[in-house]
Parts: C-alpha cells; structure tokens; sequence
C-alpha cells in the first residue's frame, strides 16, 4: 500500500527518470563518501602538484554541479544565476590542466639522436671515398653515351 500511495503523487511519465535520478545521486554519494572517507591534507600529501589541481578541480566541479542540480529542484533556473559563469571558470582550469597533461604524454626530442642524424647526413667522406664517388660518377656519366650509340637508327 506504501508503494501505492508514493506513485500516485507524480504522473507515471516521469517514473523511469526519477529512477535514474536516484541512480544516479546514489552513485554520486558512494563516489563522494570514498573521498571523504580519507582526510584532505593525508591525501593530498600523497599526490603530486598536477594530481592536487585535478582533485581541488573535480571537488569544485563537484560541489558547484550539485548546487545546479538543486537550484533546478527548487524551481530556479540555473541558466540565469551565477552557478553557470563558476562551472565555465572551472571548465577553463580543466581544460588547462588537461593541456599541460598532454603535452607531458607527448613524444620528447631525443638530442643526442638528433645530433647523430645531422652529423651523420652531413658527414663529409675521406679523399679515398671521394676518388671512388668520383670514378662511380664518371662512369654514370659517360654510360647513357654508350647506350644511345648501341640503338639502331630509325629511319
């Protein structure tokens, strides 16, 4: 009878996103009683500076996004309020985290390889291999010679 009476205060419509709804604050409250679980200067001891940033941004993030959710439970539009302009500055610092999280994943100059590569094709051979890069070529030369009075002439 309990379960009668709680379907009969809202239309049946919106009965599958209510469920979601709570699904989903359920997830959140396990996800935030996890980080709460340990203190904040114990955890942050253990992380590095970039790792801090992205925990001090999702707590953030966090907080402000459930704000929005209640503003919209209590009939304002968020849309409208100042919640909007806080989650986009916030957005802006993630998005900048994730910059300087890429370009520590991105491939890294070798200079020690690159000078062996330009040392390498700028490499300027003995006066042995110049005679032999010398005769080679000639003999490059004068052999399209050869060839050209080999063919028969057409008439």
């Amino acid at each position: 009878m309990a379960a009668d009476s709680r379907t009969e205060d809202y239309p049946h419509e919106i009965d599958e996103q209510l469920t979601g709804f709570d699904s989903s604050v359920s997830s959140v409250k396990s996800m935030l009683d996890k980080l709460m679980a340990m203190p904040r200067n114990e955890l942050l001891q253990k992380l590095d500076p970039l790792d801090q940033a992205k925990l001090d941004l999702m707590s953030a993030y966090t907080l402000n996004s459930l704000f929005w959710m209640y503003l919209v439970t209590q009939g304002v539009n968020p849309r409208e309020h100042g919640i909007k302009q806080e989650l986009e500055r916030i957005r802006t610092y993630m998005n900048k985290v994730k910059e300087i999280t890429d370009k520590r994943k991105a491939g890294r100059l070798d200079k020690g390889a690159a000078a062996r590569f330009v040392r390498n094709a700028l490499y300027e051979p003995n006066e042995k291999d110049s005679r032999k890069k010398a005769a080679v070529k000639k003999a490059a030369d004068t052999a399209p010679d050869t060839t050209q009075s080999k063919r028969p002439k057409q008439s």
